[in-house]
C-alpha cells in the first residue's frame, strides 16, 4: 500500500499492530529510526509492554536476544533492515524466520536498503515492510508499507476504503506512479550501483582515515549499507566541525539526515556504546547523484578542514 513517506509506514505497521487487540509487547531494537522508535513509546503511553533490545558494539541484534522474549508472543518486533546513522546490517532473514516459527507478526524498516542491498519480501518471512520513495530515486512525500496477505493492522485514520481500509482518502495517482517506476529502475539498476556506490564510500573512507589522525569508523566490523560512512575523530567540538563543512560546501550530518539538528548526541551510537567525550561524530553518505570527482574533492578537504578546526579551538587527537 501506498503511505506519504517512511515514517507513516512505521507508524501504521507498529501502531496499526498495536491497537489492533491492544495486548502484547511491542518489540524493537535499540537503534531504530526514531520513526519506530517514537511509534513504540507512543503504544507505551497507551498501554503496551515496551521492550527495546540491546545491540552489540558494530549495532547489531543478537537473534538470541530475541529469543528470549518471543515466548510471550508480542504483538509486533520491529528492527530495521539497514541503519541509517552507521550503515549495519541486521540478520533480518533470521530475525523475521524465527518470528514467523513463534507465529510473531516482523516488521522492519527497509528505507535505507531497498536499492541497495538485496530487499525480498519472497525471501524474507517479513509480515511488514516499510519503504520511502526518495530513498531510491523516487518522488519525496511518498512511501510504500508492504502488508503480507492474512496480517491485520488497525488503520490510523478512519474515512472510505482506499488502501483495504488501511488508509482511507483519495490515492495520489502521480505519487503512486513514480514511486513504482521508481521501484522498477532501482531494482534493476541495483547490481552495478551498488558496486559503485561501495566503491566510492571506500574510496573516502580510506581518504578520511588516512588522512584524520585518530579518526575511527563506526560498525567497522559489521556487513553495512554500501552508502553510508560514520566517522567519530577526537579533539573536536562537534558544533564546529559542522559548521566549517557546512561554510565549506561538504554536506555532513551528526547523525542521519532527517535527524541533523538534533542538540543530543545520537541514540544510535549510545546504544553501540560509542559516544566518546571531546570528539564529533559525523554521518557522510554517497548516493545516485555522487561522482569520483566529488569524492576526491571531499577527501582533500575534509582532512584539512578538521585540522584547522582542532588548531582554532585547542584541541588536538
Amino acid at each position: 500500500m501506498f503511505t506519504a513517506a517512511g515514517t507513516e509506514a512505521d507508524n501504521l505497521a507498529v501502531l496499526g499492530r498495536w491497537r489492533l487487540g491492544r495486548s502484547g509487547a511491542v518489540i524493537c531494537s535499540a537503534v531504530e529510526h526514531k520513526a519506530v522508535l517514537k511509534a513504540a513509546a507512543r503504544a507505551h503511553e497507551e498501554g503496551a509492554e515496551l521492550v527495546v533490545l540491546g545491540v552489540d558494539a558494530e549495532g547489531r541484534v543478537d537473534p538470541a536476544v530475541l529469543d528470549d522474549v518471543l515466548p510471550a508472543t508480542p504483538c509486533v518486533v520491529s528492527v530495521l533492515w539497514g541503519n541509517n546513522e552507521v550503515g549495519t546490517l541486521q540478520p533480518v532473514r533470521e530475525l523475521a524466520e524465527r518470528c514467523a516459527e513463534a507465529g510473531v507478526i516482523f516488521h522492519t524498516d527497509a528505507v535505507q536498503a531497498f536499492g541497495k542491498v538485496r530487499v525480498r519480501v519472497d525471501e524474507t518471512p517479513c509480515a511488514l515492510l516499510a519503504l520511502s520513495s526518495h530513498k531510491f530515486g523516487g518522488p519525496k512525500g511518498a512511501g510504500l508499507l508492504f502488508v503480507r496477505d492474512g496480517v491485520e493492522l488497525e488503520p490510523l485514520s478512519h474515512g472510505g476504503g482506499q488502501e483495504h481500509g488501511l488508509r482511507p482518502g483519495t490515492e495520489n495517482v502521480a505519487m503512486a506512479v513514480a514511486t513504482a517506476t521508481a521501484v522498477e529502475l532501482a531494482a534493476a539498476e541495483q547490481a552495478d550501483e551498488v558496486v559503485r556506490l561501495a566503491a566510492l564510500r571506500n574510496r573516502l573512507e580510506r581518504a578520511l582515515l588516512d588522512g584524520i589522525p585518530g579518526a575511527a569508523v563506526n560498525a567497522a566490523g559489521a556487513e553495512r549499507l554500501p552508502h553510508v560512512l560514520n566517522l567519530t575523530v577526537p579533539g573536536l567540538d562537534q558544533e564546529a566541525l559542522l559548521v566549517a563543512l557546512d561554510l565549506q560546501g561538504i554536506a555532513v550530518s551528526v547523525a542521519s539526515a532527517c535527524q541533523s539538528g538534533a542538540a543530543e548526541p545520537s541514540h544510535v551510537l549510545s546504544a553501540m556504546g560509542r559516544v566518546v567525550a571531546d570528539a564529533a561524530s559525523i554521518r557522510l553518505s554517497v548516493g545516485r547523484t555522487s561522482t569520483e570527482s566529488e569524492i576526491a574533492d571531499a577527501a582533500a578537504r575534509v582532512p584539512a578542514i578538521v585540522g584547522r578546526v582542532r588548531a582554532s579551538t585547542g584541541r588536538r587527537s
